[in-house]
């Protein structure tokens, strides 16, 4: 005889499908430079999203202030790739607008006399 519930779902861990289901199927890599960091706010223009899924709803909600892709995704509790489709979704929507650190200073990865600073102050500790 066959349980009443399937193999598929495991108590400890909950359902496996879902984050597969909430990106619609897709893995691929953002089509937006989104890093972890990559601070994503909603733009507020009047624009009613409509019926929209839980999530997409969610992250309009939780962005309503600047908010970095990766505390966005702790806030929904979903893996950081999901979480940075959704984000692109509503970006090509029109829904949110989007700001990456690295672009803002374009020679902060080349400042390794301050990256030494950080280090020799975090080694003093």
């Amino acid at each position: 005889m066959t349980p009443a519930r399937e193999s598929w779902f495991e108590d400890d861990a909950g359902p496996m499908i879902r984050p597969y289901a909430v990106a619609g199927g897709r893995s691929e890599a953002s089509r937006y430079d989104l890093d972890m960091i990559t601070l994503i706010v909603a733009i507020h223009d009047g624009a009613s999203p409509g019926r929209m899924e839980p999530e997409y709803s969610s992250i309009l909600r939780i962005c309503s202030h600047p908010m970095s892709v990766a505390e966005v995704a702790a806030k929904l509790r979903l893996p950081l790739i999901v979480t940075k489709l959704l984000i692109c979704d509503l970006i090509d929507g029109g829904y949110l607008t989007y700001r990456s650190q690295a672009a803002n200073h374009p020679d902060a990865n080349l400042d390794t006399d301050l990256l030494q600073a950080v280090l020799n102050g975090i080694r003093k500790l």
